[in-house]
């Protein structure tokens, strides 16, 4: 039970010590939600060429 409660302490330490919300100054959200978006549109085209069975 102590080292719930020590992992449990470390967490909030490591939630409470952040500065700037977490967020790095260089990552934009409109680039990396782009990016994430385009990643699955490419994963969705690749799978229905490879579903091609009927």
């Amino acid at each position: 039970m102590s080292s719930l409660h020590s992992a449990a302490a470390t967490l909030v330490t490591l939630a409470e010590g952040s500065e700037h919300g977490g967020n790095h100054e260089s990552l934009n959200p409109y680039v990396v939600g782009g990016g994430a978006l385009l990643a699955l549109l490419l994963m969705l085209w690749i799978t229905t060429r490879f579903n091609r069975d009927r």
